[in-house]
């Protein structure tokens, strides 16, 4: 007996299932919802989310099945179910997964140390523009990018950042100590955006031997504007914070982001697949992507493979294994309905592009304080670097990595 005939009983046995018509009730475990279960044909249906990406019995199934076998069992039968469970339901041991404690102890005790040297060997590929002849000479390139990125790596606020500034340039990381409204300045600036996306991406470039599977997201980063709405259902206006959607490529190994791209709240995440894995594939191996069904097309599976990979993205309960010019796409709808376990097995490791976010956004936050457009674009980008350095920092101290950025050069 499986997991999901276990649980089956134990919603049979506690749980009330009704009929009504010609479906059956079935109340959620969580106590959140209810499921229909619709058991005419030769093959049973629920319309929870367990059966629509399976396709196959869900506990919520064989709690019918067997609530329909103690119904119409004989007088004297009916502890039947109950009695089962005490015989067949066994306890579950989550899976856990072993944690090299002296590495991260030594990786996080020394991490502020060692981002600030990868941060100054990043800022020095960065080529410095030449001064203008007359005016007032504007501050080094290399120092404002070190600085902003710094600042966000803090998550102090501007005024407070300044001590650990003063540190830095005592250790010789820049060559003065700028005013905080200028690091504000340069966040502003347009210019920066392009130079921030290169240094994501050399940040990365230290994994490329160790990453060749990928996953792709997006998550939202709420910001200081407001957004309002009318909602027809409850007849008035709402508001909310206002957001900016990042979409990123992370290496499911060690979460490194490889891509990004940042886009209005409203966007969609399929467009964003093509430039990211194509950034993607130009520094890395890709062997395999695991996505989400927002991602499903043949296009994108087409893509993969022409990168010499295997794109692991379920399909929807509507789907039907037939697209126009990909026979790619015919293939792999046939490996997802006949060899469902083996295919999820792939598919589930995209979890680990929500690990990326969840790592982000709780060490620098998931809001942002900036308040123009290119400020906000290029604090999440900063956010990313600074994640990105911590993840080399962490590969440093467990994988024995040696980091060398702008090695062609």
């Amino acid at each position: 007996m499986d997991i999901r005939q276990q649980k089956g009983l134990e919603i049979a046995a506690r749980l009330k299932i009704v009929k009504d018509g010609e479906v059956w009730i079935v109340p959620s475990q969580t106590g959140k919802g209810k499921y229909r279960v619709d058991m005419r044909g030769p093959v049973p249906r629920c319309t929870c989310q367990d059966y629509e990406l399976r396709q196959a019995r869900c506990k919520h199934i064989y709690a019918v099945e067997y609530s329909i076998e103690r119904d119409t069992a004989p007088e004297g039968q009916s502890l039947t179910i109950e009695e089962t469970i005490t015989e067949t339901v066994t306890k579950t041991v989550k899976v856990t997964y072993p944690q090299n404690w002296p590495a991260y102890n030594a990786a996080q005790t020394n991490e502020k140390d060692h981002f600030q040297e990868l941060l100054f060997d990043l800022c020095r590929g960065i080529e410095e523009p030449p001064q203008k002849e007359t005016g007032r000479h504007r501050l080094p390139l290399r120092d404002m990018l070190f600085s902003i990125a710094f600042k966000v790596y803090s998550t102090f606020s501007g005024r407070r950042f300044i001590c650990d500034l003063k540190s830095a340039w005592e250790k010789g990381f820049i060559s003065k100590v700028p005013h905080f409204n200028s690091i504000f300045n340069y966040l502003e600036m347009e210019t920066l955006t392009p130079m921030l996306l290169s240094l994501i991406v050399q940040s990365s470039l230290p994994l490329a031997a160790i990453e060749t599977t990928f996953a792709p997201d997006s998550s939202g980063f709420s910001t200081v504007g407001k957004v309002s709405w009318y909602n027809s259902r409850y007849g008035h206006e709402q508001s909310n914070q206002d957001w900016l959607k990042v979409h990123i490529v992370t290496g499911v190994k060690t979460n490194i982001i490889t891509a990004v791209e940042i886009t209005g709240r409203h966007d969609h995440d399929s467009p964003q697949f093509t430039p990211m894995i194509t950034a993607t594939a130009e520094n890395f191996d890709v062997q395999e992507v695991t996505a989400d069904k927002a991602y499903l097309s043949g296009k994108n599976m087409e893509l993969v493979a022409s990168f010499g990979g295997v794109a692991f993205i379920p399909f929807k309960s509507n789907a039907t294994g037939e697209t126009s010019g990909s026979a790619l796409f015919e293939k792999m709808y046939h490996y997802f309905c006949y060899r469902r376990e083996e295919f999820l097995a792939h598919y589930h490791i995209r979890s680990n592009v929500e690990s990326t976010f969840s790592m982000m956004k709780a060490k620098f936050g998931g809001s942002i304080r900036s308040k123009t457009e290119t400020a906000q674009i290029n604090e999440v980008l900063c956010k990313v670097l600074c994640h990105n350095i911590c993840v080399v920092i962490q590969s440093i101290y467990e994988l024995g990595i040696e980091p060398t950025f702008w090695a062609t050069e």
